[in-house]
């Protein structure tokens, strides 16, 4: 597996991140932002080319200025931007989000981003990549949510591990009911997922447990699922034991982007072939560095260094 060209081929939302400079309750009373370039697809291949691993990005972006903008901020951090389309109808896709410790408050602007077809997913690619990456946000809309779906079955017969992030949210994708069709779907290919306790309440339309989480995804044919506790740490789940991690406590620069800088550790410890255990500790150390860092994290990262 790691003998393939690509670690992850991530696809998804590619995003003007429009974020907050001080630290405020939420959007209401945040006056001035700084933009960033974002997208959890695009984040997740930046820190994985951090960590050492050959990505590319497959997404939808506008014409326009800030299209190129995000095109070449991917592109510095190492990730492959070859296959990004360039919609030449739609602009680029923003977000404004608010700073905070805890989960942002934010409001997206879809436009460009849904614009990814079949065709823009060759077999030629699956084929040479290890981990399939997307969100919900690609699967939240058409042609985008058919055409990932399409891709899934065809990465899963190629070989790839299937992996996705539920960062569902009412605004991106508002139909709930269809929301969980998509999402057993994407699953039933065995794939590995990440959520954020918030995730599941946003996802389920009120608090659940975490038993409740873990046999619903297995059930539905997620083999490992990772659900992430915020400064209480993480749970994994194969389906025989649940590890369990509690990180140190930090003091929180920006929780923007932390979820899928834990995720790029836990999917790098992954192909590395370390333990459940051991792979939940790298996402934990990997987080650490983003959640002290303003915007994302910058700088290459030494795999080896998250095992400790």
């Amino acid at each position: 597996m790691n003998k393939r060209k690509y670690g992850l081929v991530a696809v998804g939302e590619l995003l003007g991140d429009f974020i907050g400079t001080e630290t405020t309750t939420s959007l209401f009373d945040t006056s001035k932002f700084e933009r960033f370039q974002g997208g959890s697809p695009a984040n997740l291949a930046a820190n994985m080319a951090r960590l050492g691993f050959k990505t590319a990005i497959i997404s939808a972006v506008g014409t326009d200025n800030l299209g190129k903008y995000l095109v070449e901020k991917v592109a510095v951090a190492g990730v492959d931007t070859s296959l990004v389309i360039y919609e030449k109808n739609e602009p680029s896709s923003i977000v404004l989000v608010s700073r905070t410790t805890g989960t942002p408050d934010f409001i997206p602007y879809r436009t460009a981003d849904r614009m990814i077809n079949p065709e823009n997913i060759p077999d030629e690619l699956l084929q040479n990549c290890s981990v399939f990456h997307t969100t919900c946000w690609p699967l939240s809309k058409q042609p985008s949510q058919a055409s990932v779906l399409d891709a899934a079955k065809r990465a899963k017969n190629a070989g790839c591990i299937l992996s996705a992030d539920l960062n569902y949210a009412e605004r991106v994708w508002p139909d709930r009911e269809e929301a969980h069709k998509v999402i057993k779907e994407y699953l039933s290919n065995g794939a590995l997922i990440k959520l954020s306790e918030d995730d599941a309440e946003r996802f389920y339309g009120e608090a659940v447990s975490m038993e409740k989480v873990f046999e619903d995804f297995h059930k539905w044919g997620a083999t490992l699922i990772c659900y992430t506790l915020g400064g209480k740490g993480s749970v994994v789940s194969n389906g025989k034991e649940l590890i369990f991690n509690k990180p140190e406590a930090i003091t929180v620069l920006d929780a923007t982007g932390a979820g899928d800088s834990f995720w790029s550790g836990f999917l790098a410890a992954y192909l590395s072939g370390k333990s459940s255990k051991e792979c939940a500790q790298a996402g934990a150390n990997m987080a650490k560095i983003k959640l002290t860092t303003v915007g994302p994290i910058k700088q290459n990262v030494d795999l080896e260094s998250l095992f400790n």
